[in-house]
């Protein structure tokens, strides 16, 4: 996002008029916003407790490490649209980007519904990573395109909180239905009502932000980089180069894989210990909502809007050394 106003500041694009930043002058369309990243976690919520049960239970797959190949997919393909989706959403816009994130996924629930195998499984979540990928990272974005560079560490945090929040809520409910209705199709009729409402939403009631974006670029001063950098560049800095940047790239990447293994071993470990479908969902929400609660709180006490961010505060107070 530092190279994306970079570039709109050496485009010298000028800001529309009556553009305001500030949560209080965006209050409306923030909340929006908040509510369309929670659809996007519930949407992800669907699959938490369902989808590694079909493996064991319909599929027959006993070993983890071919059940955990929909994560995989998953995580690969969510990764690389994460990278991209900055580039694409200051190239096309904020909103037409979001809304192809909510078009990808629309055969998702009919995929996992009437999978005959266990590749359309593994189809629908390198869909499935397309759109939060994207959807995830635009609504991040145009929150922060609203608020503005002092209220970054709030934007974030209610977003993380938001989208957790909604994937726990979404994965015990998931449980119940599967426990009451079984794994098919009851369970994904949920995800595909989320899908329905939030490319309803973006379509017709979330507005495009990037002159916000533009409006914050007009009076950003970036002295002390040398000159605009490249995709390439930000990579190599933010992934090995720069010391704080890259240890939260890592710790990053660790925590997520901490998360995709509890994702794909947990349910099946609990349901070979004997747990119901319902009792498996009551077990696996604790950890998202936990994850964003705490995110939400630290973010926006420090001020901080990303992992990155939280690094240079605790090398600034010293918690942690370079």
């Amino acid at each position: 996002m530092a190279a994306a106003a970079l570039a709109e500041n050496a485009t010298g694009a000028t800001p529309q008029a009556g553009v305001r930043l500030g949560l209080r002058a965006n209050l409306a369309q923030f909340g929006l916003l908040v509510a369309v990243n929670a659809l996007v976690g519930g949407v992800l919520g669907q699959e938490r407790v369902v989808v590694p049960l079909l493996a064991q239970r319909v599929f027959g797959l006993a070993a983890f490490t071919s059940a955990l190949t929909f994560i995989l997919a998953f995580g690969a393909v969510k990764a690389v649209t994460n990278f991209f989706a900055g580039t694409l959403s200051d190239r096309y816009g904020r909103k037409p980007v979001l809304i192809a994130g909510w078009l990808t996924a629309l055969p998702v629930p009919a995929l996992l519904i009437w999978a005959p195998s266990w590749g359309w499984v593994v189809a629908a979540n390198v869909l499935l990573g397309v759109n939060q990928g994207l959807t995830w990272s635009t609504t991040v974005i145009m929150k922060i395109d609203l608020v503005g560079p002092a209220r970054r560490g709030l934007a974030m945090g209610l977003n993380e909180a938001a989208g957790y929040a909604a994937l726990a809520v979404t994965a015990l409910a998931t449980g119940y239905l599967a426990a009451a209705y079984g794994l098919r199709p009851a369970p994904f009729l949920l995800g595909a009502a989320y899908l329905a409402l939030g490319l309803g939403l973006s379509t017709l009631a979330v507005r495009e932000t990037h002159a916000h974006a533009r409006m914050e670029a007009a009076n950003h001063r970036a002295d002390r980089l040398p000159g605009q950098l490249t995709t390439r560049q930000v990579a190599a800095l933010t992934s090995l180069h720069e010391p704080a940047l890259s240890a939260a790239s890592h710790a990053g990447m660790v925590n997520n894989l901490n998360d995709a293994l509890a994702w794909g071993v947990f349910p099946v470990l609990y349901a070979r210990h004997g747990l119901s479908v319902a009792q498996i969902a009551e077990n696996l929400k604790l950890s998202p909502s936990t994850v964003g609660t705490h995110l939400f709180h630290v973010k926006q006490k420090l001020g901080a809007s990303n992992q990155s961010e939280l690094t240079l505060v605790a090398l600034h107070w010293g918690l942690i050394e370079a």
